[in-house]
């Protein structure tokens, strides 16, 4: 069922009740009323991509620029695991020089310290770069590809590849990672067809997370004048996505949370089980602006714990403590302990 393209864009034209009540019942079959916390830390905003989108752009020489060191991050860890989550996300801008070794040493500290799962979102790197880092612990990666349309993704991703994005993919899998992967949606020029056809590839790859947001223009990017992308895409996205990947883990994002409201409980009731909150520390968290006005950035570091509460019960739901891991890994892992 909806095993091609045509079938995965027939699910946005149906009726809002009817597409709701589908995503609803897959969620429960799959979850029950489960929703997964990941504790994201954004440990630098140091970026060399040059993405038309992103306030991280490395075109954006505006931006003050910060790194966390590993004592710095490990502290935030600590806090994530002092307040019951079971996950860290490890975020950065795209940037070349990231040493290898020092993640994962970071990597390899956090698991001694704590038994908790780590996702890491760095980038494109190399296989033995991705493998290293599996070795060393990593149980996740999120690497978003944004777009499969090929001349979307070319016009905003200038110096980058496609086909390189999707070998890294790839790769991961390979590794044996459990994969996230994802769309922006809203973009200029995109169509539902388009948003049908990354849903299609995440299902051809069977990926184990996917991330849908919307794109927010920045004031500080070519792509500031472009309008903000409707909530009800959006909502329809993750209803879709659901349907068709049935047990994936979808995250609400923060991005959904910083529309001109709050979306994120209305994200979960649409077919998303996984909040995100943010435990980077407060006085780096204003300078990790992918879009204006980010939900969260002026509370005191490990306040989104206690906000995640009350989104997960407006939404009729209860908070799974656990690590949430994938209810199957689908690839056989690859990588070779050293």
């Amino acid at each position: 069922m909806y095993d091609t393209i045509d079938e995965i864009e027939s699910l946005f034209y149906l009726k809002d009740a009817e597409l709701l009540s589908l995503s609803q019942n897959e969620c429960k079959k799959h979850f029950d009323d489960r929703v997964f916390l990941r504790g994201i830390v954004e440990f630098s905003n140091i970026c060399d991509r040059r993405c038309l989108y992103c306030g991280l752009s490395a075109d954006n020489t505006s931006l003050k620029r910060y790194h966390l060191t590993k004592n710095e991050i490990l502290k935030s860890v600590e806090m994530i695991y002092s307040n019951k989550i079971k996950t860290v996300v490890l975020q950065s801008g795209e940037f070349d020089s990231l040493d290898v070794d020092w993640m994962a040493d970071l990597i390899s500290d956090i698991k001694n310290r704590f038994d908790i799962a780590i996702t890491l979102s760095v980038g494109e790197k190399s296989f033995d770069d991705y493998k290293k880092w599996k070795n060393a612990g990593a149980d996740r990666y999120l690497l978003k590809i944004e777009t499969t349309n090929p001349k979307i993704y070319s016009e905003l991703h200038p110096g980058m590849s496609l086909e390189n994005r999707m070998k890294c993919l790839s790769n991961l899998k390979k590794l044996g990672y459990e994969t996230g992967c994802g769309s922006l949606l809203g973009l200029p020029g995109q169509t539902i067809r388009d948003i049908a056809t990354d849903i299609f590839y995440f299902k051809q790859n069977e990926f184990e997370m996917i991330g849908t947001g919307p794109f927010i223009p920045h004031p500080l990017t070519p792509l500031k004048s472009e309008k903000i992308c409707d909530v009800d895409i959006v909502l329809k996205t993750i209803a879709v996505t659901r349907i068709v990947l049935k047990d994936v883990n979808i995250p609400a994002t923060t991005a959904v949370g910083s529309l001109f409201k709050d979306f994120r409980s209305q994200a979960l009731l649409w077919g998303a089980n996984v909040l995100m909150p943010n435990f980077t520390p407060q006085e780096c968290r204003p300078f990790y602006e992918i879009y204006p006005n980010k939900r969260c950035i002026t509370e005191p570091t490990g306040a989104c714990a206690f906000c995640v509460e009350t989104i997960v019960k407006n939404a009729g739901k209860f908070i799974d403590w656990s690590k949430g891991s994938a209810k199957k890994v689908k690839t056989k892992c690859f990588a070779e302990k050293n």
